[in-house]
């Protein structure tokens, strides 16, 4: 089944309340797209953040890409980050779904979300090149 992180019937239901009681602080995620080498920012990429929780797909983000191929802080449910210095930190994975319309581009990827950190995902677009309205013949 599919829920909106944000829907109110969905916070209401037992898999919200066992996965907040999991992660009870917050992380942010910053997307950053763009095309040649990050020199061209790439507008209106639509990005969706979700996760799998139970079987249940949950979309906890949806949005496109400003014109300077970004979308700032994303905020997302984290684990409280453990104390202990030699361990590894406690982090909860989300999914991030992309698609540049314009080429029918999409992309996947996987990115952990940790206690009060700020995370990155870079995503470089090749934009499909095509001859429109040149005449090769002459």
């Amino acid at each position: 089944m599919n829920y909106n992180f944000n829907d109110k019937e969905f916070q209401n239901t037992d898999i919200y309340k066992k996965f907040i009681e999991d992660n009870p602080k917050v992380g942010y995620l910053k997307i950053r797209a763009s095309a040649a080498n990050s020199a061209v920012p790439i507008e209106n990429l639509k990005v969706v953040v979700s996760k799998n929780i139970d079987g249940n797909n949950v979309i906890f983000f949806e949005g496109l890409t400003n014109n300077s191929g970004v979308i700032e802080k994303i905020t997302l449910p984290a684990p409280v980050l453990n104390s202990n210095d030699l361990t590894v930190p406690n982090s909860t994975s989300y999914d991030i779904k992309t698609i540049y319309e314009p080429d029918n581009i999409t992309g996947l990827y996987q990115i952990n979300i940790y206690d009060n950190l700020y995370v990155i995902q870079n995503i470089n677009i090749v934009p499909k090149m095509i001859n429109r309205g040149l005449n090769n013949g002459g």
